[in-house]
């Protein structure tokens, strides 16, 4: 079954990543792009690990999981080798009500994380639901190509639009107009 597509508000999230190797350094780049409010558990680190939880200032507890280090966390994100571990963590989140995300096992998964374009306010996440992780990195590199350099500013434009001008069907159609001649002059 597919996975239903959500963006997350993270900013009052407490997240915590077990696991301090290449595929927790990933993860990690990722969530970094959305909140700082990330724990780290590892007993050892990858040197990508170890210098983006220093140069965030994030928290970090150099050693195994133990049992109920996932107590207060909203989401945990767990990329370890150990599938046995994964399993454990998982069933353990369900006591405690948080997301849980295990790394290449899908059965021990709340959610997954897809291939994620972020350019300013403009975030694409694009996702096979496991079936080819290769094929959504593939597409992904496609539409980086196809994003307008400068849709960071065009965002900001429209958002400032949206703030200042009433609502209502004026309005709407106002941006939907302006949004569509944006696209249009950078398809073209």
């Amino acid at each position: 079954m597919s996975y239903f597509p959500a963006f997350l508000q993270l900013q009052n999230r407490k997240i915590l990543l077990v696991g301090g190797g290449l595929v927790a350094s990933s993860k990690l780049r990722h969530l970094l792009d959305f909140t700082t409010n990330i724990s780290v558990i590892a007993p050892v680190l990858s040197d990508e690990t170890e210098y983006l939880v220093e140069a965030n200032n994030l928290y970090l507890k150099k050693r195994g999981y133990k049992k109920g280090d996932i107590q207060g966390f909203d989401i945990v994100v767990v990329a370890v080798d150990n599938i046995g571990l994964q399993a454990e963590i998982f069933k353990e989140s369900r006591g405690y009500n948080c997301l849980c995300n295990c790394v290449d096992a899908a059965e021990y998964c709340d959610f997954i994380f897809g291939s994620i374009i972020k350019k300013d306010d403009l975030t694409i996440a694009i996702s096979t639901s496991g079936a080819s992780p290769a094929v959504a990195k593939q597409l992904k590199q496609y539409l980086e190509k196809l994003i307008p350099h400068d849709i960071g500013t065009f965002l900001k434009e429209m958002k400032n639009l949206r703030e200042s001008l009433p609502k209502g069907k004026e309005r709407m159609k106002m941006l939907e107009e302006k949004a569509k001649n944006y696209i249009q002059k950078w398809s073209n």
